[in-house]
């Protein structure tokens, strides 16, 4: 946005990089090196110029934390066009509003960084004009900026009642991505993931890993026999330690 003359005065040398990547961008100039005590600096900045604050969808390693704003970052711009898509990965939080202390102040609105929050009125016969907060949640991803900028205390983060699954590292969050899209094939032959063994153990690691109905899938996207054996054995040595369980117990557990 810089390029083009439509930056905001948000902070720039603000995103976060670690582990590896933080080590290869700073080996080839890209980033500087920063100590632990400047990096919470960075995210107190992050907070109080109300960016969004979202990491890699990992659980482990996790690669960065970037703190954007709603005008400038694309990954943000494309949720706000692609919304329906879901191009982010939500939080397994949502904004709930309460009606009562919420004042129709909009500030919520202004800070939403994906358009998420809308003024709508209140159907109060004795205050015709007056508006409150609603969240569209088929848009908001949970990152808790509105509750921030609230002022009357009428926001506060719930759980989603369908919780969002975060992939243990990058290499899980790969590999659901390709299930998902119907992709794993392409995954593995494009990228020539079979040249290494052991790009192709992580990738088999995985989906060992997955629940049945993804295991399912992965099956038959990638149409292999040697992958249906591996899964029929994984249920094989699952089940076995019952089967040895009841023989040590002594009789079979009967229905009831």
């Amino acid at each position: 946005m810089a390029h083009l003359g439509k930056a905001c005065a948000a902070p720039t040398e603000i995103c976060l990089t670690f582990n590896g990547v933080a080590d290869s961008l700073v080996r080839h100039g890209v980033a500087r090196g920063i100590e632990s005590a400047e990096g919470l600096d960075l995210l107190d900045e992050a907070v109080e110029n109300g960016l969004v604050q979202f990491g890699e969808n990992a659980r482990e390693s996790v690669s960065f934390i970037c703190n954007c704003c709603g005008c400038c970052c694309e990954a943000l711009l494309a949720s706000k066009r692609f919304a329906l898509l879901n191009p982010v990965a939500t939080t397994n939080f949502i904004p709930v509003v309460d009606q009562g202390n919420c004042s129709g102040c909009a500030k919520c609105v202004e800070a939403c960084p994906v358009e998420a929050m809308a003024l709508v009125s209140s159907s109060d016969p004795k205050a015709p004009r007056r508006k409150k907060a609603r969240v569209d949640e088929s848009r908001c991803l949970g990152c808790g900026v509105c509750v921030r900028a609230c002022a009357s205390g009428a926001l506060r983060l719930a759980q989603r009642g369908r919780r969002v699954l975060t992939p243990v590292n990058s290499a899980h969050r790969a590999v659901l991505m390709a299930i998902e899209r119907g992709k794993l094939q392409n995954l593995i032959f494009d990228n020539q993931a079979l040249a290494s063994h052991r790009a192709m153990a992580a990738i088999l690691g995985v989906i060992l890993e997955l629940p049945p109905a993804k295991q399912f899938m992965a099956s038959r996207q990638m149409k292999s026999v040697y992958l249906e054996r591996l899964l029929s054995r994984k249920e094989f040595v699952r089940a076995k330690p019952d089967r040895e369980t009841r023989a040590e117990g002594g009789a079979e557990p009967s229905g009831d």
